[in-house]
């Protein structure tokens, strides 16, 4: 039977378990067909169909995940082409799944931040979409305050249970868009739910059923996504999916979650657990159009910016983040990080506001009290200080040589000398010369200030100090040699 052939699908009545035996079969068994394709040229048989394949027992690749070691990677050497999509963005689950992890965020705290964020991601709404909770009164008011600024990106989005009175309270606020969690590795199907694969698919349909007959547009979570069955569960879960949206002729997002940040970007690595295979897999295999996937990823093996970057490279047009990358464990995507990866990928900002990086960064810790680890890139205390005395000599010389990019201009971050005892005259010339209001002002390094300052200093650190000399206490010391020179200083 071709796919022409393929029956309309009466999904007005599913009422007992023959007429989802009925749904289920229609929707994920059905044969392949050859046509031409505008995007290679060539006549190809496009739709590779794999019926979904059920088991007794769970298939938990014990050759990979052996619990007692380290995950392993596996290698078939196929290689996927990618497929960057001609748009691309960012959305956020700092409301959602970063929230889990820490302090809960006050209301006027999540309108301050969804506020910055409408600001990062410009006109274009490179922030394109933000998760929230809605369950309690505060998630809900500060949904509702959110709502009202009126803003068109981010657009607000939930994250729901798979229930008929969640899909009631989603339709009472007027979003339009939720979050539907469907787990497709066996270890939560067979181990966490006690179901079999097909039945599995039957309880999902049965839910995301529900959220189209209320005209809601689902965003189905592929939980643990990088130890599932690919061909054998996702890619049939995934077609069946597809039918189900065109039936309703409301198109079903797919959120591919890597929930234990297993995912890897080497090139000829095998699935379940390589990133480029997935993507390609449900573009090219299960006929998911790039606007309806997203990558959602965990940084358990420091690989959550690669992943995220890579599964744009190979046809995902969003990347799920938080801010500061806060979430489970090791935490989601940082956003601040995608941020930086567009731009680098596209070579231009689009119209994103840079610098509201750096207000986000400050809100969290004097606002909110969140410490930010200080190395963390672009928004740690450190990320653009430096403390080597031949790393000061050289930013002295130019500020190219040891800093990134133009960190004052782009994040509002101009570049910094730590004064401590490995600083030596160029650090602290640096220091001084920053601090100037005028660059006509500036310092030699063998200024006898500078010559002097480095004796107190050294002094410091030889009577025992182990921490940093602050800028209030350079400040003092310049004070009690050489007053005159604060008068120099950009005023505070």
């Amino acid at each position: 039977m071709s796919n022409q052939e393929i029956p309309e699908l009466d999904v007005s009545k599913i009422e007992n378990e023959d007429d989802r035996i009925k749904l289920y079969d229609n929707l994920v068994q059905h044969d392949t067909r050859t046509e031409y394709s505008e995007i290679t040229h060539l006549i190809e048989q496009s739709s590779y169909h794999y019926s979904l394949q059920d088991r007794d027992t769970p298939n938990l690749y014990r050759n990979l995940f052996d619990y007692e070691e380290v995950p392993k990677v596996s290698f078939n050497h196929r290689i996927v082409p990618m497929n960057m999509p001609e748009e691309i963005w960012i959305t956020d689950t700092t409301f959602r799944d970063g929230q889990q992890s820490t302090s809960p965020f006050t209301v006027d705290q999540i309108v301050a931040l969804y506020t910055m964020m409408h600001k990062l991601g410009g006109p274009r709404g490179l922030v394109r979409q933000c998760e929230f909770f809605v369950y309690t009164e505060k998630d809900r008011k500060a949904l509702e305050a959110c709502m009202s600024l009126g803003f068109k990106f981010p657009e607000i989005t939930s994250w729901i249970r798979a229930n008929p009175k969640d899909f009631e309270l989603v339709k009472s606020l007027g979003i339009k868009e939720t979050g539907i969690l469907a787990s497709c590795s066996d270890y939560h199907i067979y181990l966490k739910m006690g179901l079999t694969r097909r039945r599995a698919v039957e309880k999902y349909l049965d839910v995301i059923k529900q959220a189209l007959e209320m005209g809601i547009r689902p965003r189905v979570h592929f939980e643990d996504i990088t130890r599932a069955d690919f061909y054998g569960f996702v890619v049939p879960f995934a077609e069946a999916l597809k039918r189900l949206g065109e039936t309703y002729q409301i198109p079903i997002k797919i959120r591919a979650c890597d929930t234990l940040g297993f995912g890897v970007c080497y090139p000829g690595a095998a699935l379940p657990r390589s990133v480029p295979g997935i993507i390609y897999g449900l573009n090219h295999y299960a006929g998911i159009d790039s606007s309806m996937l997203e990558w959602h990823g965990h940084n358990d093996f420091y690989k959550v910016v690669t992943n995220a970057s890579t599964a744009w490279l190979y046809g995902a047009a969003a990347v799920n983040c938080s801010l500061l990358g806060i979430g489970e464990r090791t935490g989601n995507c940082p956003l601040e990080a995608m941020i930086m990866e567009y731009v680098s990928l596209r070579g231009t900002t689009d119209g994103m506001d840079l610098p509201v990086i750096t207000e986000i960064a400050n809100y969290f810790e004097n606002e909110i009290g969140y410490t930010i680890p200080p190395r963390t890139p672009f928004v740690g205390s450190n990320f653009n200080v430096t403390r080597a005395g031949i790393h000061a000599d050289g930013l002295l010389k130019n500020e190219e040589i040891y800093n990134i990019f133009n960190t004052d201009k782009l994040l509002n971050r101009p570049v910094k000398v730590a004064i401590d005892k490995t600083c030596g005259l160029a650090g602290i010339t640096h220091w001084i010369n920053s601090h100037m209001s005028s660059d006509s002002d500036a310092f030699d390094k063998h200024d006898p200030l500078i010559v002097q300052l480095k004796a107190e200093i050294d002094k410091e650190y030889e009577s025992g100090r182990t921490t940093s000399i602050s800028d209030e206490e350079m400040r003092a010391m310049i004070e009690r040699i050489e007053p005159e020179v604060l008068n120099l200083f950009v005023k505070k």
